[in-house]
């Protein structure tokens, strides 16, 4: 991939994502999250089905069976825990908090998949960590939504390394529908099982929220992943993970032009060392793994 098409590419789904934080939080003020979720990637999925119609499927149920996980982490789990962590923290708080994915990465690829990570990739790893407390002011507490924000940057970077890992052997858009409707009927059985499903619009501000579901169905959703995965069969997981510190960026700074958050001197701090953390992650050191099993 030329470097051009690539930081097109990568800026395009950064910027997109780091949009979803303040977008996805209003689209809370008339649904509740799991069902909001699910009615996005239901309807992006169908939406993406006459396009995919007559591109190569997978031909057996090991590869059907990997979509679905990668449905499950990258659509269910981490857009789950970032919804719920919108519900009593703030979108830029948790732009950041669930941006720690590369720094999961190494911690997963280590312990899951046998990588080697040089000693600067695991200082920032730590550098990382403290990032994550400098951001709540060096009082940490484990609110609910700090807790799902961080559990959705784990089931981020696992997403990654499994979309990295089995992606290449899939055709991009037909793993981006399927994927993205796995996602959302798990999420839709989570509905009425998790909480009180409630989707209410208003004639007051029915142009906002028809605007809102719109991007997240279309922007958020079919373009998003598109790039993502696109950019993940043809650029190493581990160097395209290191622009996702522009997620948070993106996210601070939307949250605060759209929902009007302030940003705090320790948020700011404490996104400079998560973004260093990423960036020495991802240096060009690059993992050697001990298993070279295809998995």
């Amino acid at each position: 991939m030329k470097q051009p098409v690539f930081l097109f590419l990568i800026l395009t789904t950064t910027l997109v994502s780091g949009l979803n934080f303040p977008i996805g939080k209003m689209g809370l003020a008339f649904s509740t999250p799991f069902l909001l979720l699910a009615v996005r990637f239901i309807a992006a999925g169908l939406i993406m089905l006459p396009f995919v119609a007559r591109r190569p499927h997978p031909q057996t149920g090991r590869e059907w069976l990997r979509i679905a996980v990668i449905g499950l982490f990258q659509s269910a789990l981490v857009l789950g825990g970032i919804y719920l962590s919108l519900q009593t923290i703030e979108a830029g708080t948790s732009s950041i908090l669930s941006s720690t994915n590369p720094i999961w990465s190494i911690v997963f690829g280590a312990l899951l998949f046998g990588f080697r990570y040089s000693l600067l990739q695991w200082l920032g790893v730590l550098i990382g960590f403290a990032g994550v407390i400098v951001t709540q002011g060096f009082q940490f507490q484990w609110k609910y939504g700090i807790l799902f924000a961080l559990l959705a940057g784990m089931a981020w970077g696992l997403a990654t390394l499994l979309t990295g890992r089995w992606g290449k052997q899939l055709d991009v858009w037909v793993m981006t529908a399927y994927q993205m409707l796995c996602g959302g009927v798990i999420l839709l059985i989570a509905s009425f099982f998790l909480e009180h499903p409630r989707m209410e619009f208003h004639v007051g501000t029915l142009a906002q929220e028809v605007f809102v579901l719109a991007w997240l169905i279309v922007m958020s959703s079919i373009v998003q992943f598109l790039t993502w995965f696109y950019v993940l069969q043809h650029y190493p997981p581990e160097k395209a993970s290191a622009y996702l510190f522009l997620v948070p960026l993106f996210g601070v700074l939307s949250s605060c032009l759209l929902l009007g958050e302030p940003i705090h001197w320790y948020v700011a701090a404490g996104a400079a060392c998560i973004g260093l953390g990423i960036y020495l992650v991802n240096k060009p050191k690059s993992i050697t793994a001990l298993s070279k099993s295809p998995g």
